[in-house]
C-alpha cells in the first residue's frame, strides 16, 4: 500500500535560497532545543499562516550521557554541548536575531548540576537557556504538528519520543468542525488549561477548542531507556524488556484504561525514531524530509520495519545506511517505545512528523506576537 501524505504536510518548508533577500532582523525568530541527546536550532520568519526557515542547526551532543547512573551532567558532555551552542550563538549574531526562545529539557531537569551548567553556558556563549517543564514541552510538540491533523480525526494522540523523556497528549476534537481542527490544535499554544473552552478567531468567529483529555511525561526516552537495560546482552531480550518496561509507565495515563475505536483516531509521532522507521520503510539510503514528513503508516508497516531491525542485529544495524551511524545506538530503545504504544493503541493512521519542539517554539512565539495569518 502506497503511504499518503495529507494536505499541509509540507507546511514547514526547506531552508530558502541563500541568495534570497534577508528579512529585517525584527521579523526573525529563533528556537533552540537542547535535549538529552541533541542540540537543535531553527531561525525563521513568518510567511502567511506558516513560517519559512532561513537557517538551521542540529548536532548530537549526548548531554545526558552518564546521567542515569551519576545524576550529574559530565564535564565531557557539557564541553561538547557548549561547543555546539557556540555555533548557535554565531548564527544568531550573524542574523541579528532579537526574538528567540532557547530551552533545555529532561537532562537539565534531572541533573543536580544543571544550574551551574546554565550559568557556564551564559558566561561562555552569552546564551540564556531556560529549563522548561514537561507540560510546556508536550504542548509545544503538539502545536508543531497542527498541519498534519486530518480533517477526519476525532481523537488524536501526539507522541514525542525524546532522548530523556516521552510526552503523550490525548486530544478530543469531536466537537470541533472538520475544517477547524488543525487551527484548534494551534490554539493550544495558550496552554492545556485553556482546552475545551470556545474562543474567538482574529476575524471574530467563535471556534470550539480542542479538549486535552489527558497528557503524561514518561521519564524514559531513547537514551535513558537504553541505559536502563544496557547490561542485558541478548538483543531480542533487551528489546522486549524495554518495550514492556515502558508500557508499565503508561498505567496512569487515562486513555490507557479504556477502549478506543480505530475509526476517527490518529497518532502523530514526532521523533528521530519515527522518522528513521519511516525512512527505512521507504528504503531511503539518504534521508529526504520531503518524503518523510507527513507520511502515514500502518501498525503492520511499522512492525515489519522493527522486525527487520531485530533480524539485522547490532552489527547489521550499524551497517544499514537507512538508520545512520548517529541513530543506530538509539534506534532499538526508540522502537521499543513505539511498539509499546502501538500494542496499546493499534492504528492504520500513524502520521510521521519531522518537526517538534523547535517548530512549536516558533509557532508559539509568532502566534503570541500576532504575526501569523489566520488559516
Amino acid at each position: 500500500m502506497t503511504p499518503k501524505r495529507p494536505k499541509g504536510a509540507g507546511a514547514i518548508p526547506n531552508p530558502v535560497d541563500r541568495a534570497a533577500p534577508r528579512p529585517d532582523p525584527s521579523e526573525l525568530y529563533a528556537a533552540l532545543d537542547l535535549g538529552t541527546n541533541s542540540c537543535r536550532m531553527l531561525i525563521a520568519h513568518p510567511v502567511g499562516s506558516e513560517f519559512q526557515v532561513l537557517d538551521s542547526f542540529s548536532k548530537s551532543v549526548q548531554l545526558g550521557q552518564g546521567l542515569e547512573s551519576s545524576g550529574l551532567l559530565s564535564n565531557a558532555s557539557m564541553k561538547r554541548t557548549i561547543q555546539a551552542l557556540r555555533i548557535c550563538q554565531q548564527k544568531l549574531q550573524r542574523y541579528k536575531v532579537r526574538n528567540m526562545r532557547l530551552v533545555a529539557t529532561e537532562a537539565c531537569r534531572r541533573a543536580s548540576n544543571s544550574q551551574q551548567f546554565i550559568a557556564t553556558v551564559q558566561q561562555q556563549t552569552g546564551l540564556r537557556l531556560e529549563i522548561i517543564q514537561p507540560e510546556e514541552e508536550a504542548r509545544l510538540a503538539v502545536i508543531s504538528c497542527a498541519p498534519l491533523v486530518s480533517a477526519k480525526t476525532q481523537q488524536l494522540m501526539v507522541v514525542d519520543i525524546g532522548g530523556g523523556s516521552t510526552e503523550l497528549v490525548w486530544i478530543d476534537l469531536s466537537e470541533v468542525p472538520r475544517r477547524q481542527r488543525g487551527r484548534a490544535i494551534m490554539r493550544l499554544h495558550a496552554g492545556f488549561k485553556q482546552s475545551g473552552t470556545r474562543s474567538l478567531s482574529a476575524s471574530g468567529v467563535d471556534i470550539p477548542a480542542a479538549k486535552v483529555v489527558d497528557w503524561i511525561s514518561v521519564p524514559l526516552g531513547v537514551a535513558t531507556l537504553r541505559d536502563q537495560f544496557r547490561d542485558v546482552r541478548d538483543d531480542s531480550a533487551r528489546f522486549a524488556l524495554m518495550s514492556w518496561f515502558f508500557e508499565e509507565h503508561l498505567a496512569e495515563f487515562t486513555p490507557y484504561k479504556s477502549e478506543h475505536a480505530k475509526e476517527g483516531f490518529q497518532i502523530i509521532g514526532t521523533s528521530g525514531t519515527v522518522t528513521t522507521v519511516a525512512a527505512s520503510h521507504l528504503g531511503l539510503k539518504r534521508y529526504d524530509r520531503a518524503k518523510v514528513d507527513g507520511l502515514r503508516m500502518t501498525s503492520d508497516q511499522i512492525d515489519k520495519v522493527i522486525r527487520t531491525y531485530l533480524d539485522l542485529g547490532p552489527v547489521g544495524r550499524r551497517r544499514d545506511p537507512r538508520i545512520g551511524m548517529d541513530r543506530q545506538v538509539l534506534i532499538m530503545s526508540g522502537a521499543a517505545i513505539l511498539q509499546a504504544l502501538l500494542r496499546c493503541w493499534p492504528t492504520d493512521r500513524l502520521s510521521v512528523a519531522d518537526r517538534g519542539l523547535r517548530e512549536g517554539l516558533l509557532y508559539a512565539q509568532m502566534s503570541a506576537a500576532g504575526v501569523l495569518d489566520e488559516g
